[in-house]
């Protein structure tokens, strides 16, 4: 049996989903440009761009390893917002998509019984030419 594409599309909460399209959009740019951002040698590189000298003293290299972590942890809860808004939208779905297919199951019984009393109707009111024409 098809899906019911068009009522399963009507029923969809647009407004929740065109609602939350600019955040989540917003949300995907920035992980994207924070996963993009990949260096050659993470150690090296501080999360500003400027390259940490080989020679330089411990406090320093602590101090931009410490400023990246943040930086990193920023991105993964940005992220992590973005998947839990993402599977938010997806449960949604799901139980809309689950509301349709109990909604079309209903539909095939009643168009089944609605046939069978159609075809007994049918049958009651040929009855008399039809035991005329096989008599």
């Amino acid at each position: 049996m098809p899906l019911p594409w068009k009522t399963i599309l009507t029923n969809v909460p647009w407004s929740d989903v065109l609602g939350k399209a600019p955040q989540i959009a917003d949300s995907a740019k920035k992980m994207w440009k924070g996963m993009g951002r990949k260096s050659a040698d993470a150690a090296e590189i501080d999360p500003a761009g400027e390259t940490i000298a080989p020679d330089a003293d411990f406090s320093a290299r602590l101090s931009l390893l410490e400023t990246a972590n943040r930086k990193l942890r920023t991105q993964i809860l940005a992220s992590s917002e973005l998947i839990q808004t993402l599977s938010e939208q997806n449960v949604q779905l799901v139980a809309q998509i689950e509301n349709q297919r109990q909604h079309a199951r209903r539909q095939t019984w009643a168009l089944a019984a609605t046939a069978l009393l159609a075809s007994l109707a049918l049958l009651l009111a040929w009855q008399p030419r039809l035991t005329e024409f096989f008599a």
